[in-house]
């Protein structure tokens, strides 16, 4: 199983994956540009703040090149977004476990302190909860197309049922071939609806 096989390629939930990755996108652009404007040295280690995090011009490169990155899967959409959004959200929280144990070294590049390791913590969980909005978790709902992708034969039997007898015809929690699910509708109706 691979996970784009896993997506449904159009969803309302499309929408929270676009402002998800256009906001954060602004900001780490805005803080890059900020960077930019005061004229920072590459890899200076010496701690110029902007908005109380300390910054170099590297920092601000990588800053500038995920916020378009983000505003990109922003644009695209959809699953694009979704994908960008746990990409760019992990890298974040990576960076956070990577910058925590190097401060105050001279592994320490990008010049973090304590304010850009929990900055980078903080952004990498709001960006990661953006993309698996709606796709990780242990009890989505049947109406979830990522539910109803995972599982097509009881999505097709509800359905079915649905048509057949209204909502209230299937009980909470049914699972397919149970006399709960299959009442008022016979074996060949069940496997010709799955068929669909």
């Amino acid at each position: 199983m691979r996970l784009k096989d896993e997506l449904p390629v159009d969803h309302h939930l499309a929408t929270v994956y676009r402002w998800g990755a256009a906001l954060c996108g602004c900001v780490l652009l805005v803080f890059g540009c900020l960077g930019f404007a005061d004229a920072l040295s590459p890899f200076s280690t010496s701690g110029d703040r902007i908005v109380g995090m300390t910054t170099n011009t590297a920092l601000s490169v990588i800053s500038v090149v995920t916020g378009l990155l983000l505003l990109t899967g922003a644009l695209v959409g959809g699953n694009t977004a979704s994908t960008v959004n746990m990409t760019v959200g992990g890298a974040f929280l990576l960076s956070g476990f990577y910058h925590l144990f190097v401060l105050d070294r001279p592994a320490n590049f990008l010049d973090f302190g304590m304010t850009n390791v929990m900055f980078s913590f903080v952004m990498g969980l709001l960006i990661l909860t953006f993309g698996m909005y709606g796709r990780v978790s242990s009890k989505l709902s049947h109406d979830n197309p990522y539910w109803r992708r995972r599982h097509p034969r009881q999505a097709a039997a509800e359905s079915l049922a649905r048509r057949r007898g209204g909502a209230a015809a299937i009980p909470a929690g049914a699972e397919i071939g149970t006399p709960a699910m299959l009442q008022g509708t016979s074996a060949p109706e069940l496997t010709e609806g799955t068929r669909r």
